[in-house]
């Protein structure tokens, strides 16, 4: 049976897709285009595998869906108003302090 998520778990279900790099960049690729898996590793520089993990990370978190075509498996976002919303949060304007509280914030990219 299916269930709607409430509006703070929906929120908290985005958050936890775009906690890792793959999984945004997984988004942004869907976003343009539904894709199959191997086109999606191929486009993401990654392996099958672990593209597998981050699908099913993202089909547990409700914002994509496995579509069927014959023997294939194609994946979209479960919801078109997805590709706006991720349109919103990458042109998002985000205050960061200068001083930064990581000390490895340039090397790995984070903070």
């Amino acid at each position: 049976m299916l269930n709607l998520a409430s509006e703070v778990e929906v929120l908290a279900r985005f958050g936890r897709a775009l906690a890792d790099p793959i999984r945004c960049r997984l988004l942004l690729a869907l976003r343009e285009a539904p894709a199959h898996p191997s086109d999606l590793a191929d486009q993401l520089g990654i392996s099958r595998t672990r593209l597998s993990n981050h699908l099913a990370c993202l089909r547990d978190c409700g914002l994509v869906v496995a579509v069927p075509v014959g023997r294939r498996t194609r994946y979209e976002l479960a919801d078109a108003r997805f590709a706006h919303a991720l349109d919103d949060l990458r042109t998002a304007v985000l205050a960061v302090e200068a001083d930064r509280t990581c000390p490895d914030a340039d090397e790995k990219g984070c903070c």
